[in-house]
């Protein structure tokens, strides 16, 4: 989904999007509905969601531990085309502000924040890569976050 700015290589490199602290636990990717949810029961203990079919990874943290995602392996992800959606769009990111849905770019993607806001902004308007975000956020609103200060703003969903 994002193979035009950011390559499988960089990111099987990188892997910090698939590393977590307690402070970040909140960004630990959702599993949203019933499929991806199997998908994760599946591979690992998970926490369930509340009222949703949807689920997380369970992660025990102590301290300032630095975990991995039990998925992560030294070449990415080993669920390839079945992790999460959440997963297939990071470092993008729908988040709420003030009851308006944006898709915003998490800054700890050191190979996506370099690139130039025009052509990020330009990205998510291609393709329909925005109307997928907003329509994946209504079809499972547990996934939309509140906004985190300092994440740049590249769309807003027209009401």
């Amino acid at each position: 989904m994002l193979s035009r700015i950011l390559s499988h290589e960089t990111c099987a490199k990188c892997r910090l999007c698939c590393t977590f602290v307690e402070s970040d636990k909140w960004e630990i990717p959702l599993f949203a509905g019933k499929e991806e949810r199997s998908t994760a029961e599946n591979f690992a203990p998970v926490e369930k969601r509340p009222g949703t079919e949807s689920c997380v990874f369970r992660m025990s943290f102590s301290g300032d531990e630095i975990i991995y995602c039990p998925a992560a392996s030294d070449h990415g992800c080993v669920l390839g085309e079945n992790r999460p959606f959440d997963c297939r769009i990071w470092p993008f990111r729908v988040n709420d502000l003030n009851g308006t849905r944006v898709i915003t770019l998490s800054p700890v993607c050191p190979a996506v924040i370099q690139l130039p806001l025009k052509e990020l902004c330009d990205f998510v308007q291609a393709d329909g890569f925005a109307e997928k975000l907003f329509a994946h956020a209504g079809e499972y609103p547990e996934t939309v976050k509140p906004y985190e200060d300092g994440y740049p703003i590249l769309a807003a969903e027209k009401k």
